[in-house]
């Protein structure tokens, strides 16, 4: 039978690695998306015409403690204990969870919103899930390593 997210959390060596995978996913993704978006392509982004000019950094935290907390509690469903090695099974959950974030940050908003050029917005945003992905992935599965 399948364990609750909470009774999982509840076990003291889950918590840790929950938590630790949970810190391996926000706390090098805010500053990665924050300089990204806001200092190394902000011109870029600004001459596409999609994003507000004071972005609501709040929303964008919000945001990521959600994923960390879906992305940390998902990992140890995927990979069973023992799978392979940290930074195959990191990259692999890097690969998939990174794919799964493109179709909703990228894909998805390109279809919806008004932009001066779809293919420049689809390709920085791939660019920087490629990054955040290769990341947070291996550094996911080090925090679930037995």
């Amino acid at each position: 039978m399948p364990m609750s997210a909470v009774s999982y959390v509840a076990r003291p060596a889950d918590a840790r690695s929950f938590w630790l995978g949970f810190a391996a996913y926000l706390v090098p993704t805010f500053p990665i998306a924050f300089v990204w978006h806001l200092v190394l392509f902000e011109q870029k982004y600004h001459a596409l015409q999609i994003y507000r000019d004071e972005p609501v950094i709040a929303f964008g935290l919000g945001s990521m403690i959600i994923q960390g907390a879906i992305f940390s509690w998902l990992f140890p469903r995927v990979f069973t204990r023992g799978s392979g090695s940290i930074l195959k099974d990191g990259l692999l959950y890097g690969l998939g969870a990174g794919l799964l974030s493109w179709s909703f940050t990228t894909l998805a908003v390109a279809a919806k919103n008004v932009m001066i050029s779809v293919p420049d917005f689809v390709l920085l945003e791939t660019a920087f899930t490629i990054l955040q992905f290769a990341i947070v992935g291996p550094l996911i599965a080090l925090a679930y390593r037995r």
